[in-house]
């Protein structure tokens, strides 16, 4: 998740409190993955207590993960030159601030605009925790321990968000899926600054502002005209949408195109890119950035969607619906033991394929639910191959990623598998959203009017907006498949040893 680091120099016997020191690390990891996950189960709660509009309610989530994976390759190196420890308590303590911020948000915009401080803090404290590991053991054998515990909070972090954000939401708040980080932050920046050990990389220290103003500014842009794309032209007195044609949606548009345009011309000029595009253009890792691209926009969508469809559809409590994503998350963690151990005798492709073919069916399945169908025949069967799938994906893309990959940029290239998942993740939630908004906002204006049962029509309207949203995630994991066809050619013959630390739902 970061530029890769240099061992500090003098620093030749293992760090005593290194143990420790893993744990704040590992505590810090949690808080970041949980809070995807947490928010996801309290949004519904907190749409209706800021009366959130359906067009805007998107910016919870792309609020965060957009600064995240935005600011992420720029963390990374402000945490290297400027020390990975003091970055990392500057992260939490941030993360701290801005958590406490959304939680008493009394606005819609206050709490957007804390999400997006949440990721900022957390495109520092992510990468900084992961280079601190790589300092902090030295030997081969407890390095790769502590990268599994490092990979397995991150795998299996968020099903415990689920359930946490279901029990707090429940039984206490929505506004407590945000306040809870901030004990939790506090205390672990106290602990680290008294067992973790700081270390800096050397050479040059030159950031690339420039470049992470334009790629941050044009996704921000991106996102917006999709946003406006689904807003009503006259709330309160018509249905009817600005669509995709409008001067507005267009002008957004149109400016993110020039400026991520411009941020790939810079970035092939600049002598201290953000994003060296030598990384990125290579054929396997280039595939694998796609992938995670593809399957970050289809996959955050279907979290987004199912939350709303178990709480207003089926009446599920903000519990009851953490435990019904439980088993996506059971089976990541099952079926990504098993691909590991797969993926030195076949290869990536072998594993990849099949696994984006399989989450691409589940999706397909989704659109089958109905206001009335049973959680047990239509929606297990669909997450519980999404699942499996996907665990079929991260681990052989985070592999094929790193190849061929020099030393100086294996930290960027391992950065931007994060990096593709949140930018996809934010980028798909806002086009899927603007998808549902219109979908629902032409199926009401078709056969509301006249009903006997408006009731009925806008529960119809809803599972209707559902359909179309899972369609069309499922579009984009076919897109992952497409991708992963055509650029991935790697052997199993090439797969680095040691893979880096991919990115996780």
């Amino acid at each position: 998740m970061t530029t890769a680091p240099s061992s500090t120099p003098g620093a030749t016997a293992p760090d005593p409190r290194r143990w420790l020191a893993l744990g704040v690390i590992a505590v810090a990891q949690l808080m970041i993955v949980l809070d995807a996950s947490i928010v996801n189960i309290a949004l519904p709660s907190a749409q209706e207590d800021l009366g959130i509009s359906d067009a805007d309610r998107q910016w919870v989530v792309t609020a965060y993960t957009l600064a995240f994976g935005g600011l992420l390759l720029l963390g990374g190196r402000i945490a290297d030159f400027a020390g990975r420890k003091r970055m990392f308590i500057v992260g939490l303590i941030g993360f701290a601030a801005a958590s406490a911020l959304g939680g008493v948000a009394s606005t819609a915009g206050l709490l957007f605009a804390a999400r997006g401080l949440q990721g900022a803090f957390a495109a520092l404290l992510a990468p900084a925790a992961l280079s601190l590991i790589s300092v902090t053991f030295t030997e081969s054998k407890e390095r790769a321990t502590a990268f599994g515990v490092f990979g397995a909070i991150s795998g299996g972090g968020a099903a415990i968000g689920l359930i946490v954000g279901g029990v707090l939401t429940e039984y206490a708040s929505w506004r407590w899926c945000l306040g809870v980080n901030v004990p939790i932050a506090l205390l672990a920046a106290a602990a680290a600054a008294r067992v973790v050990r700081e270390s800096k990389a050397e050479g040059n220290t030159k950031y690339d502002i420039p470049g992470a103003i334009l790629v941050t500014l044009g996704l921000v842009s991106l996102v917006y005209g999709f946003t406006e794309a689904a807003k009503l032209k006259d709330p309160g007195k018509s249905t009817e949408v600005l669509g995709w044609t409008d001067n507005s949606t267009l002008t957004f548009l149109g400016v993110a195109v020039v400026l991520l345009v411009a941020f790939v011309v810079w970035e092939g000029r600049t002598k201290h890119p953000l994003l060296p595009l030598r990384v990125a253009l290579d054929r396997n890792r280039g595939g694998s950035y796609l992938v995670f691209l593809f399957v970050g926009a289809g996959l955050f969508a279907m979290f987004l969607f199912l939350t709303f469809y178990f709480q207003l559809t089926l009446g599920y409590s903000p519990l009851k619906s953490g435990f019904a994503f439980l088993p996506f998350s059971i089976g990541i963690i099952l079926g990504a033991g098993v691909v590991s151990q797969l993926l030195p005798r076949l290869g990536p492709k072998p594993l990849m394929v099949p696994g984006l073919a399989s989450a691409s069916i589940g999706m397909l399945l989704l659109t089958q639910v109905t206001a009335d169908t049973s959680y047990w025949t239509h929606v297990l069967p669909a997450i519980v191959l999404m699942s499996l799938g996907m665990a079929a994906v991260f681990v052989p893309a985070s592999s094929t990623a790193l190849i061929g990959v020099g030393s100086h940029d294996a930290g960027v290239a391992s950065a931007l598998l994060n990096t593709s998942q949140q930018v996809g993740g934010s980028l798909g939630t806002a086009l899927l959203n603007t998808l549902y908004a219109g979908a629902v906002t032409a199926y009401l204006t078709d056969n509301l009017r006249g009903s006997a049962d408006p009731k009925g029509v806008q529960s119809d309207a809803f599972v209707h907006g559902y359909h179309v949203a899972f369609f069309w995630g499922s579009m984009l994991l076919i897109a992952a498949l497409i991708a992963a066809i055509v650029l991935i050619n790697a052997r199993k013959d090439d797969v680095p040893s040691e893979p880096g630390v991919g990115a996780a739902v």
